[in-house]
């Protein structure tokens, strides 16, 4: 039997996702041609628009990261500047991106455990007056913190400017406007909520913001206008695609649907997280994160005080249980996080509460 994963991604998977990966077909094959197309419209449809309305979708091989690092190594020039918010390791990734392509940027870094504060991004922009770009993580896996892109998004649309949303671990679960948002590129993987397995990430974006990243890439094999660019003339990837994952990828939009969408897997996420929370508190830990801000993805626990309490231990003791979760990433405090996502349900997560009871009694015996 597989581990259960209470990840923020790769995910616990359904079987029938794992199955569409059983089989091969050729990257040029005309059937396989037809199912980039339809994934690619498909995740147009998660997100609540099409072709006619302006926006498109590029499939890019590889995790998240790349995809991340195709947008802001391709729709940046010379002569832009950039604004990175950041609460989180993956607003630092963006800061480190960003240095490595030489691309001008400023990293406006707040708290953890706190939400960006609207008026020190207005004061930025407004007291540095060439920012052409602006960048944020909408779910910071990290903590679980839930940023608030559509309040950041109303500076980017006062200032003019472009608006990039890191939405890995909440495309497919937490509703995302693209226009109210004033969103120019999101961002995400097939692992996350989705409920597909690592292998690609995508980019949705506004055509007319897609047109302009040509001849921008600072790279060949993540320039993002390019990748598009063959995918409309040919149906294809430029360079060898991962068919299995995207075949699976498929079937997972497909399970998104018939549960309802969006709203759909956002209640029984939210369910999970609910359970997850009340048994955690119950039994003496304490979340990071304020409630106001957090979300139901993934939630960050400050270590207990109990004197034998060990992560690695408390890790091992679950692990051999055939539960997987996750070590923190704060940069100063001791952390340990647990998913709500993936094809998880709440007998799972009532039975990952038992585990970790029987953890505790056991170091107090």
């Amino acid at each position: 039997m597989d581990k259960l994963l209470f990840t923020p991604g790769p995910l616990t998977t359904s079987r029938t996702v794992k199955e569409k990966m059983l089989r091969d077909l050729g990257s040029r094959d005309t059937e396989f041609m037809t199912v980039i197309g339809e994934v690619r419209n498909g995740i147009l449809k998660v997100a609540g628009t099409n072709k006619n309305e302006g926006w498109e979708s590029v499939l890019i091989q590889g995790s998240g990261t790349f995809a991340i690092e195709s947008v802001l190594s391709s729709a940046i020039s010379e002569s832009d500047k950039l604004l990175i918010i950041s609460n989180g390791a993956y607003g630092k990734r963006m800061a480190k991106i960003s240095r490595i392509h030489k691309i001008s940027h400023f990293e406006l870094s707040f708290p953890e455990n706190q939400i960006p504060d609207i008026e020190k991004i207005i004061n930025i922009v407004e007291s540095s007056n060439d920012f052409t770009h602006l960048a944020v993580v909408h779910c910071e896996t990290t903590t679980g913190i839930l940023n608030p892109i559509e309040d950041i998004g109303k500076v980017a649309r006062l200032y003019g400017l472009e608006y990039i949303v890191d939405a890995m671990s909440s495309f497919g679960a937490i509703p995302i406007d693209l226009n109210e948002c004033s969103v120019n590129y999101l961002i995400s993987s097939s692992n996350k909520c989705i409920e597909g397995v690592p292998g690609f990430a995508f980019v949705i974006a506004k055509k007319e913001s897609l047109l302009k990243t040509e001849g921008k890439a600072r790279t060949l094999s993540l320039d993002l206008f390019n990748q598009w660019a063959e995918m409309e003339r040919s149906g294809q990837f430029r360079f060898t695609p991962p068919v299995q994952i995207i075949l699976a990828f498929k079937e997972a939009l497909e399970e998104l649907e018939n549960e309802g969408g969006i709203e759909g897997r956002a209640a029984r996420y939210k369910s999970n997280h609910r359970i997850l929370l009340q048994g955690m508190t119950d039994m003496g830990f304490v979340p990071y994160i304020h409630p106001d801000y957090q979300s139901y993805i993934i939630t960050a626990f400050l270590f207990p005080e109990q004197k034998n309490f060990n992560f690695n231990k408390m890790y091992n003791f679950l692990n051999e249980r055939n539960f997987v979760i996750y070590p923190g990433k704060l940069s100063e405090t001791d952390t340990f996080r647990i998913g709500s996502i993936g094809r998880l349900n709440n007998q799972n997560i009532s039975d990952l509460l038992i585990a970790i009871e029987a953890y505790l009694d056991s170091i107090n015996e």
